[in-house]
């Protein structure tokens, strides 16, 4: 395994004294089993117990919550070494609360984060988010979930439909978009409701995907959902802008993860170029095979220093909210890339063993569409970073 120094100037020694807990959890707990699991589909409850026993979970909430606090950069090396498994299946489902938790706490009254937060980053309950629609997937604006509230029961009535819900199958607490103002069909109009999986009327349908197999992936029907109006995220209306602040948080662990998946890949060619041999001598020492190598190496080297300098960036609110956005944007696109790349590549050169089933290689080739649409399509984030700075 190639080591590159790291980046002095983003981490301390707390961060490295974390990233090694981490590294020796995922190599004790997670790496060994993976394959299995991915075969099987999914991956034991207690797995989320276990992290947060370690501090995994609770990175980044108030210790009040039953979090660590800490900075952008303990969450990405958090996230990072959980990826080293090269597993983004099992990473997602783990790390659902990550997206479903943040708007609660920002937005959430104190009973409701008190009800919700802490059994989720203890690990004895799963938190989902729910925004995706059948009828649309980026167009959160646009979203036709309604939740209409009935004063008298001090209740929101729910109906409708979401889809590609990660964790959705198992999740005891769904932070849901809905539209509370069915007259404003446009962003006024939305607001965030956090609705328990056992509520009567909620149903959930599995599906069936290329890649992330040992994540649970669901179709949800709300059908006359009632949910007490004190699960409302804040204020009616004030859903839209939530939602936009969590994805530039979720897109930038996604360009992390997709780093690390890419230096996973480019890992194991490398390895498996030194091992094997063709006509009498190691494929590492073809010059073709050598090219690839550090094209590989190069990509992920790119991707890697623009998502550390927007992660720095945003701890320090370096740049107004829309170039962050924008280099977002840039970071995910570009990120997602090499992984695209050198999983692409990293199959190649393992030849027939790339398209067999259990190598890290042949796993990661099928989860890299999912990373470049999930979370805003490369076409969206492209789009929405030419309008940030005024192309």
């Amino acid at each position: 395994m190639f080591q590159l120094p790291p980046l002095p100037a983003y981490a301390g020694e707390e961060h490295e004294t974390f990233r090694a807990t981490v590294r020796a959890f995922v190599e004790r707990e997670i790496a060994p089993h993976v394959a299995a699991w991915d075969e099987a589909g999914t991956f034991p409850r207690e797995l989320y117990a276990r992290a947060a026993a370690i501090g995994l979970t609770g990175v980044g909430y108030p210790e009040e919550l039953g979090g660590t606090p800490a900075d952008v950069f303990m969450a990405m090396a958090g996230a990072e070494e959980v990826a080293r498994a090269g597993s983004g299946g099992l990473q997602a489902s783990l790390g659902t609360h990550g997206i479903a938790l943040p708007p609660i706490l920002a937005h959430g009254s104190s009973e409701l984060q008190r009800r919700v937060v802490p059994p989720v980053l203890a690990g004895r309950e799963i938190a989902a988010l729910a925004i995706t629609e059948p009828g649309g997937g980026s167009d959160v604006a646009a979203l036709r979930t309604t939740a209409v509230l009935e004063p008298a029961e001090g209740c929101y009535v729910v109906h409708g439909e979401k889809t590609f819900i990660t964790s959705g199958m198992r999740a005891d607490w769904l932070t849901v978009a809905v539209r509370t103002d069915p007259q404003n069909r446009g962003p006024g109009g939305v607001s965030l409701l956090v609705i328990p999986g056992d509520t009567p009327g909620l149903t959930r349908t599995e599906l069936k995907k290329t890649g992330w197999w040992a994540s649970d992936t669901a179709h949800l029907r709300f059908d006359g959902c009632r949910v007490p109006a004190a699960n409302l995220v804040g204020r009616e209306g004030e859903g839209f802008r939530a939602i936009m602040a969590n994805f530039n948080h979720e897109r930038l662990l996604m360009a992390t993860m997709a780093c690390m998946y890419a230096q996973v890949c480019t890992e194991e060619a490398l390895d498996w170029a030194r091992q094997r041999s063709t006509f009498g001598a190691p494929l590492a020492e073809r010059q073709v095979i050598r090219h690839k190598l550090v094209d590989m190496l190069r990509r992920v080297e790119a991707a890697r220093a623009l998502v550390y300098e927007l992660a720095w960036r945003v701890q320090h609110r370096h740049g107004d909210a829309g170039a962050l956005v924008a280099r977002t944007s840039l970071a995910k696109v570009e990120a997602t890339q090499a992984m695209q790349f050198c999983a692409d590549q990293a199959v190649q050169i393992l030849g027939g063993m790339g398209y067999m089933r259990g190598t890290k290689s042949e796993r990661l080739y099928r989860e890299v569409k999912v990373m470049m649409i999930g979370g805003g399509s490369e076409e969206i984030m492209k789009d929405l970073a030419a309008r940030q700075l005024g192309i």
